[in-house]
């Protein structure tokens, strides 16, 4: 009987401690380095997961997807550190993304959705009620006679969602029905007296609303501690990470250009209809109509001509080909040629600026008169509509294209585009101008290779 009880508080320990539950911040010493590396490995993990679930991918295609994130992202060399690494990213993602409602509101969707398909990777129903025991829920296990009453029903139950039949050693747990929400909107408990009988293999319903309320009122408190005191008190040290951490891009550097070496004044025009994305493909056009941008869409189109290929003399070449017919040559030397060589780390501090990335782009507040940003974020629906279709995106395609903008999911909204207009899946999603026009330009040159 020792024995048993040894083994049982061993499963119990093993589970809570590979598990972490992070009820409280661990004193531990974190370098400034990995503070904000291992912050951005775990948010490479829950972008991947709010990737997924916008793209409708199943319960098993997540749970694949989770387990992969994990191990690329969430190792570490010593294998002791490993649960460290999960506890500190954690609790500096939670300074990250408890500033806003509607950065709070996604950290805790996606924190959730993790925590339910680490739970379902436990090894066993042992280990699942160990971690049940720390939330100390209130239920109890439904008595072999009361489970005899009501096999019938639950069987019902059982079958009209796929599952076998419960047998006489299945364990149920009575909970309110409103606890557990999701399962009662399916349909896949059993629903008596108000009263939801839960199935051992739907506990994650439990635990997860659970730990979702714990991280919620854990959210709120960590807020009014960072706007009282540590915002001020880090303002040199963490401050700058903290704020920059939610729209950190985490894909490749796109400051030189990659598969595609360079483009030329005499293709661009043809490339810009071809493969430049929405966002840019607004810029491009308005420049060649209005011969002018305002600073915002000088930026980003011409950081974004720079990642493509197009070379400073050239880039010099073009600009002043279109801003001329407006403001003269002479101004254009003098006022505009400047920050384009900048641009190219050829004047001041000699910075070699990076094209912006999808997050950065979205995160932007273009003014009255500006072109930039993000289109599926700052267009009108009429607008949207009306950009798309002049991209030869088809009616169906632009209603979902739509749908996900309505979700804000504009990134996915870009996917959505990208496939309709290249007839090709893109799994990895957009997440950068430059990479949208890398994959177009690999789907356009084998179609030209293919003809010939």
């Amino acid at each position: 009987m020792e024995i048993v009880r040894s083994q049982k508080k061993a499963l119990h320990n093993d589970a809570v401690s590979t598990f972490p539950l992070y009820r409280s911040a661990p004193p531990l010493e974190v370098r400034l380095e990995d503070f904000e590396l291992f912050a951005i490995d775990r948010l490479r993990v829950l972008k991947g997961i709010s990737d997924g679930l916008s793209r409708g991918k199943k319960p098993e295609e997540m749970e694949k997807l989770v387990r992969d994130m994990l191990k690329a992202n969430m190792g570490h060399p010593e294998a002791s550190e490993v649960v460290n690494k999960d506890i500190i990213s954690h609790f500096v993602l939670r300074l990250v993304y408890c500033r806003t409602e509607d950065l709070r509101k996604w950290f805790l969707s996606m924190e959730t959705a993790l925590f339910r398909y680490r739970f379902l990777q436990l090894k066993s129903a042992e280990a699942q009620r160990a971690l049940m025991a720390e939330f100390d829920l209130p239920y109890k296990a439904v008595s072999n006679s009361e489970f005899q009453s009501m096999k019938d029903n639950l069987g019902q139950a059982a079958r009209s969602i796929g599952q076998p039949l419960p047998t006489a050693d299945a364990i149920f747990y009575m909970v309110p029905f409103e606890e557990v929400p999701e399962l009662v909107a399916g349909r896949r408990v059993f629903v008596h007296k108000g009263h939801a009988y839960v199935a051992m293999n739907q506990v994650v319903s439990l635990v997860a609303t659970q730990f979702r309320s714990h991280l919620s009122k854990a959210l709120i408190l960590t807020n009014r501690k960072w706007t009282s005191s540590i915002r001020e008190q880090e303002k040199d040290r963490l401050t700058p990470i903290v704020e920059a951490l939610c729209t950190s891009y985490l894909g490749p550097d796109y400051s030189e250009p990659r598969e595609f070496a360079e483009i030329s004044i005499r293709d661009i025009d043809q490339i810009a209809m071809s493969s430049f994305p929405l966002c840019m493909r607004h810029l491009f056009d308005k420049l060649k109509e209005d011969h002018h941008l305002k600073h915002g869409g000088r930026m980003q189109l011409g950081l974004f001509l720079k990642g493509v290929g197009l070379k400073l003399d050239d880039a010099l070449a073009f600009w002043k080909a279109e801003f001329s017919q407006k403001v003269g040559a002479e101004r254009f030397d003098k006022e505009y040629a400047y920050s384009i060589r900048h641009n190219y780390g050829r004047e001041g501090k000699r910075t070699d600026y990076t094209p912006y990335s999808c997050q950065k782009i979205i995160c932007s507040a273009p003014g009255v008169g500006d072109h930039h940003g993000c289109p599926y974020r700052h267009f009108s629906e009429e607008n949207l509509r009306a950009a798309l279709g002049k991209m030869r995106v088809n009616s169906k395609a632009i209603e979902d294209v739509m749908d996900k903008v309505r979700s804000r999911h504009y990134q996915l909204a870009c996917t959505l585009t990208f496939e309709a207009i290249h007839g090709t899946s893109c799994d990895a999603g957009i997440n950068h101008p430059n990479q949208y026009f890398s994959e177009s330009q690999k789907v356009v040159q084998s179609k030209n290779h293919s003809t010939v």
